[in-house]
């Protein structure tokens, strides 16, 4: 789907990752979605297209997938 559509250069935005082509970090894509922006608004503010918005989710779930998350420890919290 977004093969080859996110890169990471240390030259770009200090090596985050961005859609090629432009200087729009995911972050910034993942951040306007999750602030209620449709895909319409975001492709109109940032110059994207609709396989920019889903390769940025492609690579936020590739991320999320491979991250290790390790629970924090919760006073008092009841065992489930």
């Amino acid at each position: 789907m977004g093969e080859g559509r996110v890169v990471v250069d240390p030259r770009i935005r200090h090596g985050k990752p961005i859609i090629k082509g432009t200087r729009v970090p995911i972050q910034i894509v993942l951040g306007g979605l999750a602030g209620g922006m449709t895909y319409e608004e975001v492709m109109e503010e940032y110059d994207l297209i609709r396989e920019d918005i889903l390769a940025a989710l492609e690579y936020a779930a590739a991320i999320i997938d491979v991250e290790d998350v390790l629970p924090l420890a919760v006073p008092d919290a009841v065992p489930a």
